[in-house]
């Protein structure tokens, strides 16, 4: 996705630079007779037009650096930093100025020169392309195309010199302009048409009518319009289910949110040039074999389309959808963007911005509604599953891709990211000063991504000419014949053996476990919804008839059979290691992957509950499951595994960034779990002794990291090391919590008497709740201060209380959500609402001596009561962690309207016993997970014993 990256505050500056390229390309126009003058002029000012916004991003950093130094040496005479700025600018027009640079920036001008020339004999091609292929393109707009009125260089990254998609408006419509071969776009329209006669209905897909010339083409310009009514909804998902089908049939990557355009009941790819991507075999990870099974089974997945939902990992797109079918509006952070601060003095500097994810054209409605939709593009993925599936057995599957052979494919072997940020690198102004030490630091990056990341080449020639494409402006790109398999690059070198792509990808496709692949699917959705699951669109859980008898026996039977599903599904390696795969959140938020080793959804989590119950069956209060004491060695195996190799790595050459602190997800919820283990095998393993060895890198984690919430930030750091020092009696880790807390008190932002903690890209105001909010930094805090005595600590936390008063809506009689996500005001969950302000208070003040605290409980009873029963079942956002805070106050004496931990019980019960364990969207599909899978609910099932005494996975370390 493009972002403009700054504003037009140096244009000026860069005028001379392309001047004498610019001329030529005005003579070279003038001697096209097929050009009408506008068209000469059209072509001439978008191609000064995109090179001013190329150049603009790549030398802004040094004009800034110049000006700087200009203001510094006193060389500007303006009378304030305005007139200074203004002076600067026009010194900087002066092709002079540029060529005193030569002296510190030896090779600047010649690439500035390459970028130019290359942009502009690109200019000149697509000129004469347009002029020689006019008349063809009548049929693309369905009338006389005419003369070209609005062209836009630069949709899309630049290649192989310059060149990228155009857009044109014509007298007649619009159209696209590729510089690369479009007989893949023919192949699959043809390949789609005698499909559809095949499959007896139609299909909901197509991509765009194009003309294509060996090496570019033209292709139809598809409008983004909305479904009209309910059948067009319906059958735009049904397409999505025939796209997933053909593109896991054909390979296909990186089909993105731009890559395809709603239009109507239709999904249109508009770019399909990533079909039969090359599958490459992944090395041992350290891991373990069952991971590393576990990953090649999903890499071959329909995930890896592209299409379906997940939260990107890199820090430019931290948490962004950015899949096929993503990018739903309202559940998106916002981005960091480049920006000129102090633009128009001469302090001006590059700094920040927070942008909202730009709206793209993949969505049918304003509002998608995927979770309604889905099970249209299910159904419609497992019939068209099954006509490719018998084409196949009748002999008739393997012709038809014959026709593949001679296409040319692009195959996408580093992010884009990545390479945008090594670009950034060559072009930062100590490169430019020194290009041979940065031309060297590039190749380390490369070489070293191509240690961790399989598709990422080693090759010293291959990293050479990657790196000559990112000096001179372009996004290196590699080809191959779908018939050859060898990609090929810029200046002739060449990546992988020669392999015929599109027999590789049938023999993968028949090799498909097609019921795993439904389950992949229907899994992924849950990944587009960052508020999965408390809201109530998926109908009421609440039990037709509560039936009150036999609770201790129906407790069991349903803890046990979650236990029973652990075990089934779990993924093996026959070195004692163990998997899962599901719907997971980590830092970036949701996406269906391996499990981490996070607590929230993670195996620090299933171990935690393997061991409960392996504990609780030993002491009669659960009923014996099959396998569940060897599963509890592997998991625990597995996580030693884990600690073992991210060791090693951060002891490598490579810098790795340090892993969060959070108590949820990040080295809190590690060494937690390593207590917990410890405490329950009576100290007979090394688990103390590990969980010291993960705490000496917790200071470098919270310094590292940017939030500082409990779910993953420094908050959740502080609990786990009390403990820890609690065990220990070690002042060490003390130390640092208080070193942590410290940080929080200097992270706070103040109001008044209130504090809050904010998150640029998501909450940029603060945030009220416990997992992400200020109740669960106050939380912390105050733990903090009880356990030092230090009183900074204390009022910061009676601050960051204020704050979370302050949010009380007395129509509501409760706490508004500040997340604003257009939803309920107010929730009634542990994550972002009642539920968990309810329980936080409670561990700091449970026999209500605080005058405020029995008021806040039954306020926050009342909405859990209200809102927070009978949506879903999970620890997270439903019943199992509603129970916890409404039995701890019965528990106490509190009544609630009528309501008995009995009956609570059996509601629950009743409710798990009619509907199934349901955790909201993931309803379906096996989620092992504590917080937000079915583990969490086996885990308080287990709790609801009278006389377990395991401790609640909610306030960890209380």
């Amino acid at each position: 996705m493009a972002f403009k990256s700054f504003t037009d505050n140096f244009t000026a500056s860069l005028g001379c630079l392309l001047a004498p390229s610019l001329g030529r390309l005005a003579t070279q126009l003038v001697l096209i007779p097929e050009l009408s003058s506008r068209e000469r002029e059209i072509i001439l000012d978008e191609t000064r037009e995109s090179l001013c916004s190329v150049l603009h991003g790549k030398l802004t950093r040094l004009l800034l650096l110049e000006l700087n130094a200009a203001r510094v040496s006193e060389r500007l005479n303006g009378a304030d930093g305005a007139e200074r700025w203004h002076e600067f600018l026009e010194l900087s027009a002066q092709f002079s100025f540029w060529e005193e640079q030569a002296e510190h920036y030896p090779s600047l001008l010649q690439r500035v020169e390459c970028i130019v020339r290359n942009r502009c004999d690109a200019s000149l091609l697509f000129a004469r392309r347009w002029v020689a292929d006019r008349a063809s393109l009548n049929a693309l707009c369905g009338t006389h195309v005419g003369e070209l009125t609005e062209l836009s260089f630069g949709a899309g990254d630049s290649h192989r010199g310059g060149f990228t998609v155009a857009l044109l408006r014509c007298e007649g419509g619009r159209v696209v302009y590729k510089p690369r071969s479009m007989a893949i776009d023919v192949s699959l329209q043809d390949f789609i048409n005698a499909l559809a006669k095949e499959h007896g209905s139609a299909l909901n897909i197509r991509v765009p009518r194009v003309v294509d010339r060996d090496d570019y083409g033209w292709g139809e310009f598809v409008e983004h319009r909305y479904a009209a009514d309910h059948d067009e909804l319906s059958g735009f998902y049904r397409g999505i289910g025939h796209w997933l089908a053909i593109m896991h049939l054909l390979g296909a990557s990186d089909l993105h949110a731009e890559n395809l355009i709603a239009h109507g009941d239709t999904p249109v790819v508009v770019d399909c040039e990533t079909l039969f991507t090359p599958k490459i075999a992944m090395p041992p990870s350290g891991f373990g074999k069952a991971l590393d099974y576990a990953s090649s089974l999903i890499a071959g997945t329909v995930l890896n389309i592209g299409l379906l939902p997940g939260r990107a990992q890199t820090l430019g797109w931290r948490g962004v959808d950015y899949s096929g079918i993503g990018l739903l509006p309202g559940q998106q952070p916002m981005m960091p963007q480049p920006a000129i601060l102090k633009a128009g003095t001469d302090e001006a500097y590059l700094g920040t911005t927070m942008v909202p994810v730009p709206i793209a054209q993949n969505h049918p409605s304003p509002e998608p509604a995927l979770a309604t939709y889905w099970p249209q593009a299910l159904e419609a993925f497992d019939q068209l599953t099954a006509t490719l599936r018998r084409l196949d057995t009748a002999g008739a599957l393997e012709p038809r891709l014959r026709a593949f052979d001679d296409c040319r494919v692009r195959v996408v072997l580093r992010a884009t990211e990545a390479y945008a940020e090594i670009a950034r690198m060559l072009w930062h102004p100590v490169s430019l000063h020194n290009e041979a030490q940065a031309r060297q630091r590039a190749r380390h990056l490369l070489a070293s991504m191509a240690a961790n990341v399989v598709s990422a080449p080693s090759d010293p020639e291959v990293i050479e000419s990657e790196i000559e494409d990112l000096l001179v402006g372009d996004i290196p790109f590699f080809s191959t014949r779908v018939s050859d398999g060898q990609l090929e690059g810029s200046r002739g070198v060449k990546w992988l053996q020669p392999n015929h792509l599109a027999q590789a990808a049938l023999k993968h496709w028949r090799a498909s476990d097609f019921a795993f692949e439904r389950n992949v699917i229907r899994a992924a959705m849950v990944s587009a919804y960052l508020n999965d699951g408390w809201t109530s669109h998926l109908g009421t859980l609440a039990p037709a008839v509560i039936r009150s008898g036999d609770l201790d026996a129906r407790r069991r039977a349903q803890a046990a059979r979650i236990m029973q599903g652990l075990v089934k599904h779990a993924i093996r390696g026959d070195d004692g290691s163990v998997a899962w795969i599901a719907p997971v959140l980590n830092p970036t938020g949701w996406s269906v992957q391996l499990l981490g080793v996070d607590l929230y959804g993670g195996l620090s989590g299933v171990a935690l509950l393997a061991a409960a119950y392996v504990r609780e069956t030993r002491a009669g209060r659960a009923d014996p499951v099959a396998g569940i004491e060897e599963l509890s060695g592997a998991i625990q195996h597995t996580l030693r595994l884990s600690e073992e190799q991210l060791a090693n790595t951060s002891h490598g050459d490579i810098k790795v960034r340090p892993p969060t602190p959070g108590a949820y997800l990040g080295l809190g919820a590690q060494i937690w779990t390593l207590l917990m283990l410890a405490q329950w095998s009576n100290h007979s393993s090394d688990e103390l002794q590990r969980a010291t060895v993960l705490a000496e890198g917790m200071l470098e984690a919270a310094t590292a990291d940017d939030m500082n919430d409990i779910l993953s930030g420094r908050a959740g750091a502080i609990p786990p090391l009390l403990a820890l020092a609690e065990y220990t009696h070690n002042p060490r880790f003390l130390e640092i919590a208080i070193q942590i807390g410290d940080q929080l008190r200097e992270l706070a932002r103040h109001d008044g008497d209130r504090a809050c903690w904010v998150q640029p890209q998501m909450w940029p105001e603060g945030l009220g709740g416990y997992s992400h909010g200020v109740t669960g930094v106050g939380w912390a805090l105050s733990k903090l201060a009880r356990a030092t005595g230090e009183s900074r600590f204390e009022a910061l936390a009676q601050a960051a209380f204020r704050f979370e008063d302050a949010t009380f809506d007395e129509e509501e009689q409760s706490w508004i959500d500040l997340r604003n996500l257009g939803g309920p005001k107010i929730a009634a969950v542990w994550c972002h609402g009642s539920m968990g302000i309810g329980l936080a208070h409670l561990d700091l003040d449970p026999k209500f001596n605080h005058p405020r605290t029995e008021l806040l409980l039954r306020r926050a009873a009342a909405t859990t009561i209200r809102m927070g029963l009978g949506w879903n079942h999970c620890l997270c956002h439903g019943d199992l962690g509603a129970w916890e805070l409404l039995d701890q106050l019965m528990a106490r004496g509190v009544e609630l309207a009528g309501m008995t931990r009995e009956s609570l019980m059996a509601r629950i019960l009743s409710s798990l016993e009619e509907h199934g364990p349901s955790c909201g969207l993931t309803k379906e599909v096996f989620v092992p997970g504590l917080m937000a899978g079915v583990g969490g609910i086996a885990y308080q099932l287990l709790r609801m014993h009278p006389e377990s005494r395991l401790p609640s996975i909610l306030m960890i370390g209380s």
